[in-house]
């Protein structure tokens, strides 16, 4: 039951014949077919794009200044402290 013999899918491509006729089914390939090569032309010609504009625009540097944790305890160490001298600072 959870699969279908030879017999099964001959009938199911009958059918199918049937209701398409040959012509249908091969424009349909066709159509298909010139579907997928003006796909992967305009795939080629957006890489080409964006390429030839990678080579023409100079790298660019990040927009904000960002200080990670070891910039923030630099400043924060120059300030002075007002602890007691008993006590070290940790």
């Amino acid at each position: 039951m959870g699969s279908f013999s030879i017999w099964h899918w001959l009938v199911v491509l009958l059918v199918v014949l049937l209701l398409f006729g040959g012509g249908k089914i091969s424009g349909l390939m066709g159509d298909l077919a010139k579907g997928i090569k003006s796909f992967k032309q305009n795939m080629k010609e957006d890489d080409d794009k964006d390429a030839s504009m990678a080579a023409e625009a100079p790298p660019s540097q990040p927009a904000g200044n960002l200080s990670g944790p070891a910039a923030q305890a630099r400043a924060t160490s120059t300030e002075p402290r007002t602890s007691n001298s008993s006590h070290p600072a940790a």
